[in-house]
C-alpha cells in the first residue's frame, strides 16, 4: 500500500515502514513490550505498513524478543551489520569486524586511555558474546560467556567489540576512542555502559537501507524511533524521526519530534496519532498518555 492509498478502516497511514530501536525505545525497562504498543503496531500493519526492528543487539540477543512479539519480518541487528529474516531464522547479510584492524584499534586506544574492560560479539545467528575481566554485563537474561585470555576473542569472526573504562564515562570514552582510532573503526555509544567498536562506516542507517531496499520502501516512507546516539544515522536517513523522552541529549537535538518515554508508551502515542490522521504537536508541546 502506498502512502496515498486509503485503507477501508481509517485514514491513510502516512508511512510504509515503522523502524524502532529496542532498548529504551520499543522495550520498557522490564524488557517487555506493552499491550498498547503491540496494539498500535498491529493497527499499523492493518493499514499496510511494515514494522522493522533496528537494534544494536546482535541476532542472538534479539531473536527471543522477536519470537515473543510473533515477529516474522526482517530485523536489522548489531548496529546494522546483520539483516536477519526472523521468519526463516536466517542471516541475509552479515558484515564482520576485521580482527587485525580491531586488535590494532584496541592497542592504540589503550595507549591513550589505559586498560579497558572488554567484551566481544561473535558473528552468526548463534554467535556468543564473550565478556572479559571487569566488564560489567547488564543484569537480565542475555547470555554471555566469560573469558580470561584475550586470545580467545580473536579465534572466530566478530561483528563488534564492547569497551568499558574504570574512570571515563560513556560519552568521554566514546570521544576518546573516536579521536584515537576513529580512522580504523566505527565508534558508537549505544546505552549505559555500552561503547562499541564496529567495522568502519557501519551504521544502523546502512543496515536499514539494505532491509528497506528488500522491502521496496524508500527512506522518505519511513518513520524511525530511537533513544541513543547510535540512532543518529538512522534519524538522518528516515523521512521522520522520533526520539523518546528518555533519549540521550545528542539524539534529542536532531529528532523531528519527541514523544513520551519508553515506559510511557511513547511509540504508541505517535502511531495512534498517525493512525487518526492527526498532525504532529508543535515543538515544545508536552506529550501525554
Amino acid at each position: 500500500m502506498s502512502a496515498a492509498d486509503t485503507a477501508p478502516d481509517g485514514p491513510a497511514f502516512p508511512y510504509r515502514l515503522v523502524a524502532t530501536d529496542l532498548d529504551g525505545t520499543l522495550l520498557r525497562s522490564d524488557d517487555t513490550v506493552s499491550a498498547r504498543t503491540r496494539a498500535a503496531l498491529d493497527a499499523v500493519a492493518g493499514r499496510g505498513a511494515a514494522h522493522i526492528v533496528v537494534t544494536g543487539r546482535a541476532v542472538p540477543w534479539t531473536k527471543q524478543i522477536l519470537a515473543d512479539l510473533g515477529y516474522r519480518g526482517l530485523a536489522v541487528c548489531a548496529q546494522g551489520s546483520q539483516v536477519y529474516d526472523a521468519g526463516s531464522g536466517r542471516l541475509l547479510t552479515s558484515v564482520t569486524l576485521d580482527r587485525r584492524v580491531a586488535q590494532e584499534a584496541l592497542e592504540r586506544l589503550e595507549k591513550e586511555v589505559g586498560t579497558v574492560a572488554l567484551a566481544a560479539s561473535r558473528d552468526g545467528v548463534d554467535g556468543e558474546v564473550l565478556a572479559g575481566p571487569g566488564y560489567r554485563v547488564h543484569d537480565g537474561p542475555l547470555p554471555y560467556v566469560p573469558f580470561h585470555d584475550r586470545a580467545e576473542i580473536w579465534r572466530e569472526p566478530l561483528n563488534k567489540l564492547y569497551v568499558q573504562h574504570p574512570r571515563l564515562g560513556d560519552d568521554e570514552l566514546a570521544e576518546a576512542a573516536r579521536a584515537a582510532v576513529g580512522h580504523l573503526v566505527g565508534v558508537v555509544m549505544a546505552g549505559e555502559g555500552i561503547v562499541e567498536l564496529l567495522p568502519l562506516g557501519l551504521t544502523k542507517a546502512k543496515g536499514l537501507a539494505l532491509a528497506a531496499r528488500r522491502l521496496k520502501v524508500r527512506a522518505a516512507e519511513t518513520v524511525a524511533f530511537g533513544d541513543m546516539p547510535n540512532d543518529i544515522p538512522m534519524f538522518a536517513w528516515a523521512g521522520h524521526s522520533v526520539a523518546m523522552a528518555n533519549a540521550h541529549e545528542e539524539l534529542l537535538a536532531v529528532a523531528d519530534e519527541v514523544t513520551a518515554a519508553n515506559d510511557e508508551d511513547g511509540i504508541a502515542l505517535v502511531l495512534e496519532r498517525l493512525l487518526d490522521g492527526r498532525d504532529a504537536p508543535a515543538a515544545g508541546t508536552p506529550v501525554s498518555s
